[in-house]
């Protein structure tokens, strides 16, 4: 009889710990199942559009540094000054019509009178004799300034070299119009008004478009992609028709 009332209690507890056993193994297998599947598109972030293709922040793009920070307005001090040093010097030879020449000749005029005075004047006066210090221009940072130049000249004219191969419509034909709206623009301002009007434009873009990116980027977006269709177009409808002169090989 006693083991009549065992069996049945073994039954049961064998029966309970298969059902935990096939749970935790279909649990097992379900969850590496779903380890093993890809992620859903729409798990997946979407792409999103810059400008430019820019995939760097806007200050190391402008270069990263002071530069980048004067640019960018990071010290409001430094920047304001710059700005309003650069309109002073635009005020004074463009709408006074000072001359370099002149506004630096009167410059050291005034300053040497004045260093002159002092330095014959200071026994009567009861003050010290001005220290004039000795200036001394490092090599430096002009050779880095040259280096500089160099490469982007050189990458310039690499750049004209291929449009001119004629390997690229394309970029032909938007370095032709960029030198035409350049063109109109230096026939309306000379080149001290078109350089502060560069200079003033490097100082408020960027910081608004920083500031307000995530507004500018996806219309941005959209204008690239009607100018894409607008260019499709034209390639359909004028450039395909243009006959292509077939290239001769070379006979020896």
């Amino acid at each position: 009889m006693a083991e009549h009332s065992e069996n049945p209690i073994e039954s049961v507890i064998e029966k309970i710990s298969e059902k935990i056993y096939d749970h935790d193994s279909s649990s097992s297998s379900d969850s590496d199942s779903d380890s093993e599947k890809p992620a859903s598109p729409s798990s997946v972030k979407a792409k999103i559009y810059r400008l430019f293709g820019r995939e760097k922040p806007v200050h190391i793009v402008l270069g990263g540094g002071k530069p980048a920070d004067v640019f960018l307005w990071r010290n409001k001090k430094i920047s304001a000054s710059t700005l309003g040093g650069a309109t002073a010097i635009w005020i004074l030879f463009e709408l006074i019509e000072y001359h370099l020449l002149t506004l630096v000749c009167h410059i050291l005029i005034f300053l040497l009178a004045i260093l002159f005075l002092w330095s014959n004047a200071h026994t009567f006066i009861n003050k010290t004799p001005p220290r004039i210090p000795e200036v001394h221009l490092p090599e430096e940072p002009f050779f880095q300034v040259a280096s500089a130049l160099r490469i982007e000249i050189n990458w310039a004219f690499a750049t004209l070299r291929d449009i001119a191969s004629g390997k690229d419509l394309k970029k032909f034909l938007i370095v032709i119009a960029a030198f035409w709206v350049l063109s109109i623009v230096g026939s309306w301002c000379n080149f001290l008004t078109l350089f502060y009007i560069s200079f003033v434009l490097l100082h408020t873009v960027p910081v608004l478009y920083e500031k307000y990116e995530d507004k500018v980027d996806p219309f941005a977006e959209k204008a690239m992609n009607e100018i894409k269709k607008q260019y499709a177009v034209f390639d359909v409808k004028v450039l395909s028709k243009i006959p292509k002169v077939p290239l001769k090989s070379k006979t020896t």
